[in-house]
């Protein structure tokens, strides 16, 4: 009677200790694939618990150590937008989460500059003004490594 007791409480214990709780279940995780393009650099909005990575070729990165607000020839930025949530493996970090959008900046050979914009999110339909986010993605410090 003992042993049939013992099994019955281990079998119990083994099944409510494999118990999964998935809190954040409708949180989605969306991994941007920059391609041939090289990782500039990144932002935080706080206030609207966004973050935001900077990629670009060559030519891009060139004309943002420069430090002058007029891109190379054939440069070509991405600035990727996602929403940003708390870590459910760590306290008090963030991950990215929902993509919100991809904006892309292009230089063609004669330094002309076209911009676009993909929103991922219902939230965010809002066109923003091209000239002043031109401006800002061209506003960006590369971020400097070792």
């Amino acid at each position: 009677m003992k042993k049939i007791f013992l099994i019955i409480v281990s079998i119990c214990a083994i099944f409510t200790a494999c118990k999964i709780d998935e809190p954040d279940k409708d949180l989605k995780r969306i991994v941007f694939d920059p391609g041939n393009l090289q990782f500039i650099s990144t932002s935080l909005n706080p206030t609207e618990e966004t973050s935001s990575a900077l990629y670009g070729n060559q030519e891009a990165l060139n004309s943002l150590m420069n430090g002058n607000h007029q891109p190379d020839p054939n440069s070509e930025f991405k600035l990727v937008t996602w929403k940003y949530h708390e870590n459910p493996q760590y306290i008090g970090g963030t991950i990215t989460g929902e993509l919100l959008s991809i904006e892309t900046l292009s230089v063609d050979k004669n330094g002309n500059i076209s911009y676009k914009i993909q929103n991922s999110s219902e939230k965010e339909k809002i066109q923003p003004n091209k000239e002043e986010r031109i401006q800002y993605i061209l506003s960006y410090k590369p971020v400097v490594r070792p």
